[in-house]
């Protein structure tokens, strides 16, 4: 890890301030992009909502800093990246969605819905808020539903395995039987709840129907929702400076609660130095994403006040089933008694909680439990049993460019070879570019790798299938883990009726996969912004869509 250097020179406060200024003005007096050579140009009843004229002040501008740099679609058909779904999220809205502070999904475009069986299908209808309108001024109808949905499943691009794979969505099963009622069909083989947690994702946003249709060009639309919203939420879309900055305005005829500022940039600043320089100046409001050094570098300042919440993505160490000596499933314990869990919570600086289950905190069948400890006479005494011999040399990969949470991989990495090293295991490290080993990953060609995972919706489905059924071809099938009684178990935990028969389910799921299943499941990253005291109503939940809801955060 490199020294710390608290970026705060006299010249990088003016350079911030007036790169900062600069977004602003640019962006008061910037019409959104024109679209591309070629392409249609919505008539002005259709477009999306105009941007507000004339100058915004720095005092009703909202800058939120953070690491965007895997940004590369505002389409909600398309995004699969965290800060695509940052951004879209204040745009876009779902039937429904998670609210912090209320359990399961709640109303948001649709007031209510019901499930009824129809034998071999489950019938789920939504009755449309009468209220709801898009950014024009034109009603959310049944018919946007059905259209946006059918877009995503024939772009399918990243996400739409959500509506395809998880919700099993197929096109001739959505109806818009009138106006504000929405009606879709699914086989009994899928989870009515599951169902409900994938489409609060934005692959399910509703999109204005006209808007788009007048703008699809040769790519349904894809490059025209990169300059233009068209959707229903607080927020329109002003301008994308790619790999620079998200300008967004105040949609004028929001259905809802209106948003509290006129506009708010999402800047994209990659070094956490700068982003530390950026709070402390007051070059931005809100920062994302602050490591243990700059966390304590803040600490005291009393302009600045510091949000933790837990992060759903997990850290993990799997084992590859299929390979010797990891066939064993003595070895994977004898793997998970080596690990001092504790000495690699301080190491994060307190940035992380112990998780050694595949369900994340703060999620349904979540248990709490911690059964593994540092017992390195344990850890032996597995491996002798196993007959691996002391000294064996086993290979583990791990990425090299993407952090770990609040450290970096290689750090981690080193700490787990120190452990292991204490039972007779000798890790040789292989740093690779992450794509680089996610291609060696997901070909079930590593022994060993050092990784993360994070839900694609906030069920405890989202994770127990990954992590137990080899047939989904995700973390199960990368760590050679055919487990025919896991998968069934997570099958039958995620079609149980009530919460709390999925509950016990998942319990019994998390105690199996405790002791065979082919992982050391690490940590539960926490994530650190700094806010300036000058704002408030700042809020993050992971589990939602955005994470941090930006119309509720207004000047004091």
């Amino acid at each position: 890890m490199q020294p710390f250097r608290r970026f705060t020179t006299a010249t990088a406060r003016w350079l911030g301030l007036l790169m900062v200024l600069s977004l602003v003005l640019s962006a008061c007096a910037a019409p959104a992009a024109a679209p591309a050579a070629g392409e249609a140009t919505a008539p002005a009843a259709e477009a999306a909502a105009p941007a507000i004229a004339g100058e915004v002040s720095r005092a009703d501008t909202l800058i939120f800093a953070a690491d965007t740099t895997d940004l590369i679609t505002l389409d909600p058909a398309v995004t699969y990246e965290f800060s695509g779904i940052q951004g879209e999220g204040s745009f876009y809205e779902t039937l429904v969605s998670f609210t912090p502070g209320q359990s399961g999904v709640q109303p948001l475009l649709a007031e209510s819905w019901d499930v009824k069986d129809d034998g071999d299908m489950w019938t789920v209808t939504f009755k449309l808020n009468p209220e709801a309108k898009f950014a024009s001024g034109n009603p959310v109808t049944a018919d946007d539903v059905v259209w946006s949905w059918g877009r995503a499943i024939d772009i399918n691009k990243s996400p739409a395995f959500l509506l395809i794979d998880v919700a099993k969505v197929a096109k001739e099963n959505l109806t818009a039987v009138d106006p504000q009622t929405f009606q879709v069909k699914l086989p009994k083989t899928v989870s009515p709840q599951v169902f409900l947690a994938a489409i609060t994702f934005t692959v399910a946003a509703v999109v204005e129907k006209a808007a788009v249709e007048a703008n699809m060009g040769t790519d349904m639309g894809e490059s025209w929702l990169n300059d233009y919203s068209a959707g229903s939420g607080p927020y329109v879309l002003n301008t994308w400076d790619r790999e620079v900055s998200i300008t967004m305005d105040a949609n004028p005829n929001y259905w809802g609660e209106p948003a509290r500022l006129p506009r708010v940039i999402i800047q994209n600043m990659k070094d956490a130095t700068n982003r530390l320089a950026a709070i402390e100046t007051g070059d931005a409001d809100v920062v994302q994403d602050l490591g243990p050094e700059q966390r304590t570098a803040l600490e005291g300042n009393p302009d600045v006040s510091l949000f933790d919440g837990l992060n759903t993505q997990m850290i993990y160490l799997g084992m590859n089933a299929k390979m010797a000596p990891f066939d064993n499933p003595d070895v994977r314990e004898a793997v998970r008694y080596a690990i001092n869990y504790d000495e690699i919570i301080a190491l994060t600086g307190g940035g992380a909680k112990t998780v050694q289950e595949i369900i994340p905190d703060s999620f349904l069948g979540h248990t709490g439990l911690n059964p593994f400890t540092q017992d390195i006479a344990k850890a032996k005494e597995l491996l002798a049993k196993a007959g691996v011999a002391e000294g064996i040399e086993i290979e583990m990969l791990l990425p090299s460019d993407y952090p770990a949470g609040p450290i970096d991989f290689p750090t981690l990495a080193a700490k787990l070879q120190s452990d292991l090293a204490q039972a007779g295991i000798t890790l040789n490290l292989r740093s690779l570019q992450f794509s680089e080993l996610l291609n060696i990953y997901r070909a079930q060609e590593s022994p060993m790798t050092l990784v993360l995972w994070g839900p694609d919706y906030p069920d405890p489905d989202g994770n127990a299938t990954p992590f137990t059924t080899y047939a989904a071809k995700s973390i199960a099938f990368r760590n050679g883990w055919d487990d025919a009684k896991a998968a069934d178990m997570a099958a039958a935990a995620a079609l149980a009726p009530t919460a709390e028969e999925r509950t016990k389910l998942y319990a019994d799921l998390t105690e199996y996969v405790f002791h065979q299943g082919p992982y050391a499941m690490l940590y539960q990253p926490t994530r650190t912004y700094a806010v300036r005291n000058t704002i408030d109503g700042f809020n993050y939940d992971a589990s939602d869509t955005p994470s941090v809801n930006f119309a509720l955060i207004g000047a004091k």
